[in-house]
């Protein structure tokens, strides 16, 4: 017989054993947290709840992807090479090459394409591959931007580097400061998160802004993540990418070598083609990079199956879906800019489809939302994190996704703007 010392004794161990405690240094993942914050809360039983928390596009996905699948059912029976199919990388080259104005014969995709099952696991995985047990002799750095998408900060703690949570405020145009980047800093930086536009703030950076932070990933050794999955949801005109500024650094001749050195680009078909459950996206950019990052995941990720690859080269060989997409988020932003008359510091965001509203206390007003008019948003400091001396740069906005239908994004700006004032 066990005695009940030894049991209770060996759990513990075993528990031990099996745990990671860099888990523990993680916050609650931001929904986790507004799901707790209104459990105690009945909304009003005569309204019905408008949802506006979560980036998961409404619209109906293209037929395309249906007709795709319906066609290629017996790839569905073989395992997917983790490397996808030469028609993909060729569709994904072919599009980059088109959308950004790749010079002929810069860019080859069978070097530098990686397809995705979405991007959020391989944003993650990147930092096994990018971070070193040490870097200039001491915990490596992963920058990120201050909101930021939560991913980035788990892939840093879990890889066992130091996140470094870089504040966007309306001073420093809702993008990281690289000019406060300091020289000690940046010498133990292996990984630099970069969204661009902005979640969620929506501002794109400038080409001269990503020229600075592929300059200073080359002078100082380290991997530079371009997170561009908004890119494709634009009002007014296609924001500038990170291939495109570097592949004019290399015409140039401002830069040496590869042209995509020290980059990984991420794009996904979860916002452009509003195909989120289609769990598809591909990351270009250092051929290097590429090889290592394929190699890795040939031990931790399952290839993307066939038929969605197929489906998938589909829709990057289409556009017209994807402008009748940004012309129905046109519409809603359109909605949107009636209702709050300006109000909450509106501003018309380059891309993306999230509002940053400036409500005073984010949570009290998430609260008031949920509690008098069923309107559910993101209190914007569950997006973010509190710096020594510094406020939580998101502690005085909510974020609002504009999702559902045009007629629904006005009544819930409208019940913003009568329960906010």
């Amino acid at each position: 017989m066990v005695s009940a010392d030894f049991s209770v004794h060996t759990g513990a161990v075993f528990t031990e054993a099996i745990g990671n405690d860099r888990l523990d240094r993680l916050s609650d993942y931001p929904f986790t947290r507004l799901a707790n914050l209104l459990a105690p809360i009945t909304p009003r039983a005569n309204v019905s709840p408008i949802v506006l928390t979560v980036g998961e596009p409404q619209h109906t996905p293209p037929a395309i992807i249906d007709e795709t699948l319906r066609a290629n059912t017996a790839g569905w029976g073989k395992y997917p090479p983790v490397g996808g199919t030469p028609e993909f990388r060729a569709a994904a080259g072919d599009w980059l090459t088109r959308r950004y104005a790749l010079p002929a014969g810069l860019f080859h995709a069978d070097s530098s394409v990686l397809p995705l099952s979405g991007t959020r696991e391989a944003l993650f995985m990147l930092a096994l591959l990018a971070v070193p047990s040490q870097k200039a002799g001491r915990q490596p750095a992963v920058l990120m931007p201050n909101p930021f998408y939560a991913p980035y900060e788990g892939a840093a703690v879990m890889a066992g580097a130091e996140p470094v949570f870089l504040s966007g405020t309306r001073e420093t145009g809702f993008l990281p400061d690289l000019d406060a980047l300091t020289p000690e800093l940046l010498e133990r930086t292996a990984l630099f998160y970069l969204c661009t536009p902005a979640n969620p703030q929506g501002v794109a950076a400038s080409a001269a802004y990503l020229a600075k932070a592929i300059g200073l990933a080359r002078q100082y050794g380290f991997v530079l993540a371009i997170d561009e999955c908004y890119a494709e949801i634009w009002l007014d005109r296609p924001p500038v990418g990170a291939l495109q500024v570097a592949a004019g650094l290399h015409h140039d001749g401002k830069q040496n070598g590869d042209p995509w050195a020290n980059l990984m680009i991420f794009h996904s078909l979860s916002k452009r083609s509003s195909a989120a459950g289609l769990r598809s996206g591909f990351v270009a950019g250092d051929p290097a990079l590429i090889g290592r990052f394929s190699r890795l995941r040939s031990y931790g990720c399952a290839g993307m199956p066939l038929p969605i690859l197929a489906a998938s080269t589909a829709l990057w060989r289409d556009e017209a879906h994807v402008e009748e997409n940004r012309t129905a988020y046109r519409a809603k932003f359109a909605a949107a800019e009636a209702e709050l008359g300006g109000r909450y510091g509106y501003y018309r965001p380059d891309g993306g489809f999230f509002l940053w509203l400036e409500v005073g206390d984010g949570e009290e007003a998430t609260r008031r939302l949920w509690a008098e008019g069923a309107v559910r948003v993101l209190p914007g400091a569950y997006l973010a994190r509190s710096n020594p001396g510094e406020p939580n740069p998101g502690a005085a906005f909510i974020r609002v996704a504009l999702v559902q239908d045009t007629d629904t994004v006005a009544q819930a700006c409208a019940s913003i703007v009568r329960i906010l004032g």
